[in-house]
């Protein structure tokens, strides 16, 4: 399997698993050439901090499972957890903190608007 087919499995893999532990609101932000530590972003939200910690768990196990190391980061405030896959970061929040970050705005692209007066001929 080629390391984009790799790439593509892990983070499908992450996003199902986070569906499955019940995490609300998971996104999945290709980030590559807008983010110089990572391609890709995992955004989700648990309802307590026990959960952010159990979704923790199991994205470090899949990291585990394809032979890389998960760093966790946040676990002293139990708000906003990040696991570091390396190319995949994982962030998990509660409801209240990821309203206040607003991480998808941040690394939205804008899209581009067409002018109503531009024709286009063929």
């Amino acid at each position: 399997m080629s390391e984009k087919n790799t790439l593509k499995t892990l983070t499908q893999t992450v996003v199902d698993a986070l569906d499955d532990k019940k995490a609300h609101d998971v996104l999945l932000m290709d980030v590559q050439g807008e983010c110089s530590f990572a391609d890709y972003f995992v955004l989700a939200t648990g309802r307590t901090n026990r959960q952010l910690k159990a979704l923790a768990q199991v994205v470090s196990n899949i990291a585990h499972d394809y032979g890389l190391p998960a760093k966790i980061e946040g676990t002293g405030a139990m708000e906003w957890l990040i696991v570091d896959l390396d190319v995949v970061v994982v962030h998990l929040f509660l409801p209240d903190v990821r309203a206040g970050l607003q991480l998808e705005r941040l690394w939205t692209r804008p899209a581009l608007k067409e002018s109503s007066n531009s024709s286009h001929e063929a």
